[in-house]
Parts: structure tokens; C-alpha cells; sequence
């Protein structure tokens, strides 16, 4: 990373306490009321298979935004960097280096057949989740701000909203998931996978730690638009709670 001057570095920093605050006081970073209760695993058959159905449809159609903020890279390195978590996603493994370059590729590795081994524990068939006529309305509301914010045009838009979904997903979503569905499958479900939690649980943590270091490089950009960027980090939490909130009432 740059070193940046002293009047830069001072922008940088009121800026990057702008989107803190935005992040940190957002309803959905504060408290997802559907996660602290599913957490508790008290979700019965018929809530956990209609949870799983509607995070598939997410989870597939994630792939879509994907591909777009692919297309939509200014440059070769945001190609590349957009490139690996679509790759990843299809079943490219990443390698000790810790990119997908030279990673061996297997149909059994995509994250959307790990979550179709936990559908199928429940009695769940590959036609029956992971497409957009099982999602609810908040599910695709969510899914179709993916494509729009994540997959911008807008470099800086594009930025914001992949620096919310990252440090949304590293708030800890994951662990209240994976804390019920542990006490689910020791309770009554022996055989539940829960590889897919766990995986992104961990890549998460990863993550979250190159998320300033993200944020920097996007602020030192000669195009970068602040508003912009912001405006696409807000758009993507409120989404995000659109889903959750959803799931409460489903």
C-alpha cells in the first residue's frame, strides 16, 4: 500500500469514519433478529428447510452478481481479484499461495453443491432449491441489489457495496448460523453437513482482515466518488436486512 501525505491521510480518515459509523450503526450489523434466534436452534423441521431453500436462492443467484462486477471491472487487477471469488464459487480450490491460479478444479467443490448435501439432508431435492422462482420477495429484493450495487458499473458504487457485504458478512452472521445448526444436528439431525457454513465462516475471518487495506486502495484512486461509494454501501446493508427481516416473516 502507498504511503499517502498528510492532508490525503487526513481525508482518508474522516472518510473511513464515515462508512465506520455507517456500518457499525446499521440495524442489520446491530442486531439481525432472525440469526440471534436462529442461533438459539430452536428452528423446526419445516423453518429449517425454508430457511435453506431461500439462502440457496441467494447463494446461486450470488453467482450472476458475481459474473457481473467481472464484466464491469475497470482493470486487470479487479478483473482478476472479482475473477477468484467466481471461480472459488464454481469449484476452483485455492492453492497453499492462496489464489486460484494453477487451484484444481472439481465438480464436488462448488459452494452451491455443499449446500445442496445439506439441503438433501433434509429431505430437499436439487429442483427444489437455488432457483429465483423459490425466492420470496425480500430474497430477490436482496438478489437483485446485488446485481445493481455490487455488480455497478460505478467503480467507486461497485467499491461500497463489496466493502458492506464484507464487513456484513464478518460481523458474525456465520457463527449465530453455525451455533444452531450445531445444537439442530446434535439434537435430532446426525447426519446434517455443515461444511458450507463452516467454509465461508472461516474465509470470512480471512476476509475481514484486508478490508481497510480494500478500502484504502479505493480512496487512492484518481475517479474515486466518496458519495458514491457510500451510497453503495447503504444500499447493500439495507438490502441485507431486507432478506433477514424477510426470513423472520416467511
Amino acid at each position: 500500500m502507498q504511503t499517502l501525505n498528510r492532508p490525503v491521510q487526513d481525508q482518508l480518515s474522516r472518510f473511513k469514519s464515515r462508512v465506520d459509523d455507517l456500518i457499525a450503526n446499521h440495524p442489520i450489523v446491530t442486531n439481525n433478529a432472525f440469526t440471534s434466534w436462529f442461533a438459539q436452534g430452536k428452528a423446526t423441521d419445516q423453518e429449517l428447510r425454508d430457511f435453506t431453500v431461500q439462502f440457496s436462492v441467494f447463494s446461486h443467484l450470488f453467482i450472476e452478481a458475481q459474473l457481473r462486477k467481472c464484466i464491469n471491472a475497470v482493470d486487470l487487477q479487479s478483473y482478476r481479484a472479482s475473477k477468484e471469488i467466481l471461480m472459488n464459487e464454481l469449484g476452483v480450490g485455492f492453492t497453499r499461495a492462496g489464489s486460484i491460479d494453477n487451484g484444481r478444479f472439481k465438480f464436488d467443490a462448488a459452494h452451491f453443491e455443499w449446500l445442496l448435501q445439506f439441503a438433501e439432508a433434509q429431505g430437499l431435492s436439487f429442483g427444489e432449491i437455488g432457483k429465483r422462482r423459490h425466492g420470496s420477495a425480500t430474497t430477490l429484493a436482496f438478489c437483485d441489489a446485488l446485481m445493481e450495487w455490487y455488480g455497478a458499473e460505478c467503480e467507486s458504487t461497485q467499491a461500497g457495496a463489496s466493502h458492506a457485504i464484507e464487513n456484513w458478512a464478518a460481523a458474525g452472521f456465520w457463527k449465530e448460523l453455525i451455533a444452531g445448526l450445531q445444537i439442530i444436528k446434535q439434537d435430532r439431525m446426525p447426519d446434517l453437513p455443515l461444511a458450507f457454513w463452516v467454509f465461508h465462516d472461516q474465509i470470512e475471518d480471512q476476509h475481514a482482515a484486508h478490508t481497510d487495506d480494500e478500502l484504502e486502495a479505493a480512496f487512492a484512486k484518481p475517479d474515486f466518488d466518496e458519495e458514491a461509494f457510500i451510497a453503495g454501501s447503504k444500499a447493500m446493508l439495507d438490502a441485507v436486512s431486507v432478506f433477514w427481516n424477510g426470513l423472520r416473516k416467511s
